[in-house]
């Protein structure tokens, strides 16, 4: 029988704001949490400081990642905080232990304590740090949400997302208004203490439709130019956005060899973009959330059954990424005892 249920919301939007398919509702707002790093790196690149830094393609991808603390990421992190000139201490995301399980024991046995390097939102920062010594801003408050640099990621998310820019508000000012007025994007804080952004799950699908189909979406060329540079960067080089083994992010891109863009939010959020292709022309933007902030029992087989339901995934990937479809269950002595699966089919 059945003993827990997930339930959540999914928006399928084309490049020129379409609703595809759905499920729940889409005008749900939550946050973008982690997904939103495209957008974050995109006023790096559209503002030239990318090549004046001479920022390599598999540096380009760890900002745009949330990256498992292996060698290869801090060492890309560290390579990016030497160009601009800044020291590791300059990052004010936090540590945590790394999400690669073997780099995260090789710690505790050595009886070392995780530093702001292994932080999965490491690259971001030294990303915006890149950017606010670019602009001659302040290094000391980048995160604040007045800060130049966190204005103009705000301006280029709104963009994408197609949200008028009068509508922002942070949550603050949201507070003393929301009676009054709808606030399409909401501003609070994100686990690495930069800023995050609440909006409808439409608004969220939309932006990676734009951003996979810069092509044909109405984009300043700048931000078209960015848009489709970090897509080619994190295709290019999925293992810096995730990791070298068991992470979605990755196995996805790999496994469809780039069709795919996708990146994972916490608190039960995913966004996937379609590039153009021959069942979809202009390409796809995909947001899911599950309402209850799972991020690996259901989020997981709910973004490949999504991909198998708009016919994106041929039987030779879905075996491949069969691991990520069927959650199996095991009691502690090792016996398999119940499964996770999906059960919805998008409208």
């Amino acid at each position: 029988m059945v003993e827990s249920i997930h339930r959540g919301f999914i928006a399928v939007i084309d490049v020129d704001g379409g609703l595809l398919t759905s499920i729940g509702e889409i005008q749900a707002r939550t946050y973008f949490r982690s997904a939103a790093k495209p957008f974050q790196a995109i006023p790096l690149i559209a503002s030239g400081a990318a090549d004046y830094y001479n920022l390599t393609p598999r540096e380009l991808a760890v900002i745009n990642g949330s990256h498992s603390g292996e060698a290869i990421h801090l060492e890309a992190v560290s390579s990016i905080l030497q160009k601009i000139g800044l020291h590791e201490s300059s990052l004010k995301c936090g540590a945590h232990m790394p999400f690669d399980e073997a780099t995260a024991k090789q710690l505790r046995a050595a009886g070392r304590q995780p530093q702001v390097l292994h932080n999965n939102c490491s690259g971001k920062h030294a990303g915006m740090l890149a950017l606010a010594r670019y602009l001659n801003e302040s290094t000391a408050d980048y995160l604040d949400p007045g800060h130049p640099i966190q204005r103009e990621i705000l301006n280029v998310l709104a963009h994408f997302a197609g949200v008028q820019m009068g509508e922002i508000a942070t949550t603050a000012t949201a507070v003393a208004t929301a009676t009054a007025v709808a606030i399409a994007i909401a501003i609070a804080i994100d686990g690495c203490s930069a800023p995050v952004f609440g909006m409808s799950l439409e608004s969220m699908a939309r932006s990676y439709a734009q951003l996979v189909g810069w092509r044909h979406a109405n984009l300043k060329p700048e931000l078209a130019a960015a848009a489709e540079r970090i897509v080619n960067v994190i295709t290019e080089y999925p293992e810096m956005v995730g990791g070298t083994s068991g992470r979605l992010d990755t196995d996805l891109m790999l496994t469809t060899r780039g069709q795919i863009i996708s990146k994972v939010g916490a608190e039960g959020v995913q966004l996937l973009g379609v590039r153009p292709c021959e069942r979809y022309p202009k390409g796809l933007g995909i947001a899911i959330k599950v309402e209850d902030g799972d991020t690996r029992r259901a989020r997981d087989p709910v973004v490949i059954e999504t991909l198998k339901q708009l016919g994106l995934l041929d039987d030779e990937q879905l075996t491949k990424l069969s691991p990520y479809l069927r959650t199996t269950v095991f009691n502690h002595r090792g016996l398999e005892v119940g499964e996770v699966r999906t059960c919805f089919k998008l409208q």
